[in-house]
């Protein structure tokens, strides 16, 4: 009785103590997990007394419990799949056995081993305690159910709420984070043994979880083979395990390296919610995924990525580079060859590492989760990346120098530059571009006017590239760097009537980018100054044109003059027509006023004002994050306050360009073509826009909030004589040609 007793203790059941589920079992009926113990004293024994019985049935659910217990464990720490899948040897081939065993039974789970451990760890406690109790029943003479009792008491506090866990565990089939989710919000409760039994399982969960964080913030790996971390690659969700390993080769083919590096950066990992711990923020989870993606890029530069000693051999270089390329001569590699190769040990320093590894080894050893200091951790680790992340983008990288290319090129900086392409393109720009060869027609200006104006210590040019998006591909400033990566910008511009001049307002620029500047050009921010810069191209050519429609006028008068002094006669047709139109060049000088008062608010209130702000933050952040979110908000307000993020503002504003460039072409054909009556139809809706415009500008929503904060001094500049507010209210009327004073 005793040993029978004993070994039920351990799960063997006999004749004595029998399992009803294993009798089933045995009848054919398949029986499931019961939340109940399935152990009981065989109905057919009359020399136990009632009272025993109760206190033997109570005793055998110890060993109901701990065989179930032992069960999961064996199952959880059963290594047979790696086995089985190791007989592989091709990667794809051991992706295709894993994928079928997915298919047939439940994923194998790291989380489950080790919690697995940790049950097997109490087990073993149980067991000791049993063999004590056999030891002192068989050295003494003592009540064997009272010994039995009293030795195995605390078991009953530990081992049903273990069972309903492992019940909960198998039937939901949870995993990673999801388990530790659930061990955290047992081990609230009120019995400190049980308390501290489900926090050493919870402390064998952590100890997983902390691998897999060393893997990724230590040396970027994601050590992942289940899918139960709380960060994951982006295609797993999308991978469809029937795929043909053929179809995986193909795409693995067409990925180089260098794409997988900037995919994994933009979008290559994620945070999985479900698998992220509910004691663990999002917060600290965007921390950790943010780190381990530092921790790739600085474990694993391009390499493409050079660096050189001498930086005046470096501009000399690329200048000459810029120059031949207008030439079309190939230039030699080797005389472009950088001096020192930048290796991940450089950007990540070993001593480095170590100090996250030691961080992470501490929290690790610690008996219990403690949020503060897992939160601390997190932080320290994340500033260690972002601090070298930053050196490596802003110092070695050179990222000002990529921002002031931009300011010059995209913001028209440069205005020189842009002065002399819109001049020696005016002509071209008179008619459509050509289906064909619209790009390389627009190429030729481009070249000149970088000839007559850009320096060969300006070592970014050769980056930039024009592009004219609806009529074919890339025209580049320089054929050396037709090999160099690019992120590439082709913005859409809307052809249609009532938002563009002709096809000549899609022009655009591309940026070249090299690694590591792509992870902070992004695609997104790129378009953002593509936007800004199709805004300021078209205002100043609509400048120009209101300028050279001037000069060419007045030119044509001060010749038709001369003739008219060197014939004698008293007055030419041409100077009767041009007294006709006279009205015409206060408008042309309305227009003028409002163009240039616009730009000068753009580039100097709005682009110089930000660009100040934004140098600040360069100088006084270290942490490559905060850079991210500063040039978001520069080109942010780059946008905001030059009204290209209101639909009525810039609608208006398009209107307004449009109809000054068609007055300008109007009045340069008005001797070959006099229409009184289309000039003054332009007349009369540009005040109409423009008196529109100014109302909108001025209301409250606008003027009176934070958004622009310098637009009432460019309401100022419009409104200083208060032309416009007395237009808008009707006391004046410029449309229409007012009488002339007798002189």
């Amino acid at each position: 009785m005793l040993h029978e007793l004993l070994l039920a203790l351990l799960g063997f059941t006999g004749d004595l103590i029998v399992d009803e589920r294993e009798q089933l079992k045995t009848l054919g009926l398949d029986s499931p997990l019961s939340d109940e113990s399935t152990f009981k004293l065989a109905p057919d024994i009359s020399f136990i007394q009632p009272s025993e019985r109760d206190l033997i049935e109570r005793l055998i659910k110890l060993g109901f419990y701990y065989r179930e217990l032992d069960r999961f464990a064996n199952k959880s720490r059963n290594l047979s799949w790696i086995r089985s899948v190791t007989t592989s040897v091709h990667p794809l081939e051991r992706a295709d056995e894993l994928s079928k065993q997915s298919r047939s039974e439940k994923k194998p789970s790291v989380y489950r081993r080790a919690i697995a451990n940790g049950i097997v760890e109490i087990l073993s406690v149980y067991r000791s305690a049993v063999l004590h109790i056999e030891q002192k029943l068989l050295a003494e003479t003592t009540p064997i159910l009272a010994t039995v009792t009293q030795g195995l008491n605390k078991f009953f506090v530990l081992f049903p709420p273990l069972y309903e866990v492992v019940l909960e565990i198998e039937r939901d089939d949870i995993r990673g984070g999801q388990l530790l989710n659930v061990l955290n919000k047992r081990c609230h409760c009120g019995v400190p043994e049980l308390r501290a039994c489900l926090q050493r399982l919870l402390w064998h969960g952590h100890q997983v979880m902390y691998n897999q964080l060393a893997a990724w913030m230590v040396y970027g790996i994601l050590q992942d083979p289940h899918e139960e971390f709380f960060i994951k690659r982006q295609e797993d969700g999308d991978l469809d395990h029937r795929s043909s390993q053929e179809e995986i080769s193909e795409k693995l083919a067409r990925t180089s390296i260098h794409e997988a590096s900037l995919t994994d950066w933009h979008s290559g990992f994620h945070i999985s919610l479900d698998m992220l711990p509910d004691h663990i923020p999002m917060r600290l989870g965007e921390s950790v995924l943010f780190a381990g993606k530092a921790i790739r890029v600085l474990r694993n530069p391009s390499p493409a990525f050079q660096f050189q000693k001498d930086k005046s051999f470096q501009q000399t270089m690329r200048g000459s580079q810029r120059i031949r390329g207008f030439m079309h001569s190939d230039f030699s590699e080797k005389e472009t060859e950088l001096d020192a190769d930048v290796t991940g040990e450089e950007l990540l320093p070993q001593s480095e590492a170590d100090k996250i590894e030691a961080m992470l080894k501490d929290l690790k050893e610690s008996s219990e989760f403690h949020k503060r200091s897992f939160e601390c951790t997190v932080d320290s680790v994340r500033a260690i990346a972002a601090s070298h992340l930053w050196q490596l983008v802003v110092v070695r990288a050179d990222l000002n120098g990529h921002l002031k290319a931009l300011k010059d090129y995209f913001l028209l900086e440069k205005g020189d530059f842009f002065q002399c392409f819109l001049e020696e393109s005016r002509q071209l720009m008179r008619f459509p571009p050509r289906q064909s060869t619209g790009e390389a027609d627009l190429m030729v200006p481009f070249q000149l006017a970088a000839t007559k104006t850009i320096g060969e210590e300006d070592k970014y040019f050769s980056r930039v590239s024009l592009r004219l998006p609806s009529f074919g591909v890339t025209v580049r400033s320089s054929q050396a760097d037709l090999a160099r990566s690019k992120v590439s910008l082709t913005g859409k511009a809307n052809l249609t009537s009532d938002t563009s001049v002709d096809g000549w307002d899609a022009i655009a620029l591309e940026y070249s980018v090299d690694w590591p500047m792509q992870l902070f050009f992004t695609q997104e921010v790129l378009s953002k100054y593509l936007k800004v810069f199709q805004y300021l191209i078209r205002l100043k050519r609509t400048q120009m044109e209101l300028e050279k429609s001037w000069a060419s006028v007045m030119h044509q008068d001060h010749m038709d003059f001369a003739q008219h002094r060197k014939d004698g006669t008293k007055e030419s047709i041409s100077q009767q027509r041009r007294q006709g139109i006279r009205p015409m060049w206060r408008v042309r000088e309305h227009m003028a006023f409002l163009i240039r008062n616009l730009q000068f608010y753009i580039q100097v209130d709005v682009i110089e004002s930000q660009w100040k702000v934004l140098q600040t933050h360069i100088q006084d952040s270290q942490d490559f994050t905060e850079l991210v979110g500063f040039h978001q908000e520069y080109l942010s307000a780059l946008i905001s306050q030059s009204f290209l993020d209101i639909g009525a503002v810039s609608r208006i504003l398009d209107s307004i360009m449009k109809l000054c460039l068609q007055f300008c072409w109007n009045i340069e054909n008005h001797e070959s073509n006099p229409n009184t009556s289309e000039l003054e139809n332009i007349s009369e809706e540009f005040n109409q826009k423009s008196n529109s415009l100014y109302t909108i500008l001025r209301s409250s929503k606008l003027a009176g909030s934070q958004r622009a904060p310098f637009l009432r001094r460019f309401l100022l500049r419009l409104n200083f004589n208060s032309f416009y507010e007395a237009t808008t209210r009707g006391l004046l009327n410029v449309v229409r040609q007012r009488p002339a004073l007798p002189l």
